[in-house]
């Protein structure tokens, strides 16, 4: 800033300053002060994650003992594009530095991980974002759109292939544990399996009576799960090596918007237009339990990436809600989190930040309190100008 006309340097007000989230500083003292292990176990070090181990708030990767951890009630950050459109999907870079937004508008937004600012914008797509993924060994980011086209994109936004992949809109990706295939879904009723490296079509699952509106790969063996608008039929289990539909589960009244694989490989969880979310184990095949809470269509959910038992929830109406696998109960129900529809929900991969966007055309970024060091820099500022007030 210039300095005014007595001499003095002019600063930002304390109350204005940009809201960051740098966990860097917090994982550097983490790896300082956790423990040695006993040489009977190799020498490497101890992962202490106890908080009596931790005299500062550490990031959750650090920690996460409890649930209560992972709830981000604490908005850092609401974004808008220039021209203004509903997001309908976003995912974090690989090693989160950035979030990237996909809109109506065929345009993907890259935003700055730490301070939330815009950074760029390009045109993707022709059409509508409807669907975005990063490969499993995060080399690879594959995305869809309203025509119906997939594209391939690497980790510079460098686009390197572009195919037909369905004659109507495709709704979710989802590629196998070795990457070398992926599943598509679309508002034609099917799924279908893509090797990845020829573009060329494996397999067609066909059974569904109504838009796949999910696709989820389990996260270690050949088995893929699809959610659809078909109320008779809204969630059916596949071996994708021979096309043949292993089961079908009737736990809804109503289609299923959203299916996610917990990494464990044995919990699916399923959102339905009923407004209920089920927790299914797929070892029995049956219901462990039902999640009521929302009052509209749950449109989204999102396993946390660390801590295996808790999840996030978005409805119809804008509510986000976190739960505990080992409770039916919420943990933290934020209504009006959205204006609108949340279409989608995405975790740092630090799980100390979850990002949301909506029909409402904002892009929102989450925290916890124990995790914001907003505060740490609002002090600080405040201080320097009481201390250049003093001085001058």
């Amino acid at each position: 800033m210039e300095p005014d006309c007595y001499g003095r340097r002019m600063r930002r007000s304390a109350s204005q300053a940009r809201k960051q989230v740098d966990v860097t500083s917090s994982i550097l003292n983490y790896i300082e002060r956790r423990l040695w292990d006993d040489p009977t176990r190799h020498g490497n070090f101890v992962t202490q994650p106890h908080i009596l181990f931790a005299p500062e708030t550490f990031p959750i990767v650090c920690s996460g003992e409890t649930s209560a951890e992972c709830v981000m009630t604490r908005l850092i950050r609401s974004a808008v594009n220039k021209i203004k459109c509903p997001i309908f999907d976003l995912c974090w870079t690989p090693e989160g530095r950035r979030l990237i937004t996909g809109g109506s508008s065929g345009e993907f937004t890259l935003w700055n991980g730490t301070a939330f600012n815009f950074e760029t914008i390009l045109q993707a797509h022709d059409s509508a974002v409807r669907a975005m993924i990063w490969s499993n060994n995060q080399q690879w980011m594959v995305t869809s759109d309203q025509d119906g086209y997939v594209k391939y994109w690497q980790a510079n936004m460098n686009n390197v292939a572009m195919f037909q992949a369905h004659r109507e809109a495709v709704r979710a990706l989802s590629f196998a544990p070795s990457d070398l295939k992926f599943a598509t879904g679309g508002d034609d009723s099917t799924s279908r399996i893509w090797d990845f490296k020829t573009l060329t079509e494996e397999r067609v699952l066909r059974g569904h009576g109504s838009d796949v509106r999910a696709v989820d790969w389990h996260p270690s063996k050949g088995l893929l799960v699809t959610g659809s608008r078909d109320s008779q039929q809204p969630v059916k289990l596949w071996d994708p090596r021979t096309e043949a539909c292993i089961r079908t589960l009737h736990f809804h009244k109503s289609g299923v918007t959203t299916v996610d694989f917990n990494a464990n490989g044995n919990w699916l969880l399923t959102g339905s237009r009923d407004h209920l979310i089920k927790l299914i184990d797929i070892r029995s095949m049956d219901e462990i339990f039902t999640f009521k809470g929302h009052m509209k269509d749950v449109t989204s959910v999102a396993w946390h990436p660390i801590q295996e038992k808790v999840f996030v929830s978005g409805g119809a109406d804008g509510s986000l809600i976190y739960w505990d696998t080992l409770s039916d109960h919420e943990l933290t129900l934020i209504e009006g989190a959205h204006e609108q529809a949340i279409w989608a929900l995405d975790w740092h991969p630090l799980g100390h930040i979850l990002a949301s966007g909506s029909n409402d055309n904002n892009t929102k970024a989450d925290s916890s309190s124990g995790n914001m060091n907003a505060d740490r820099e609002m002090e600080m500022a405040e201080s320097l100008e009481a201390l250049e007030d003093l001085l001058t």
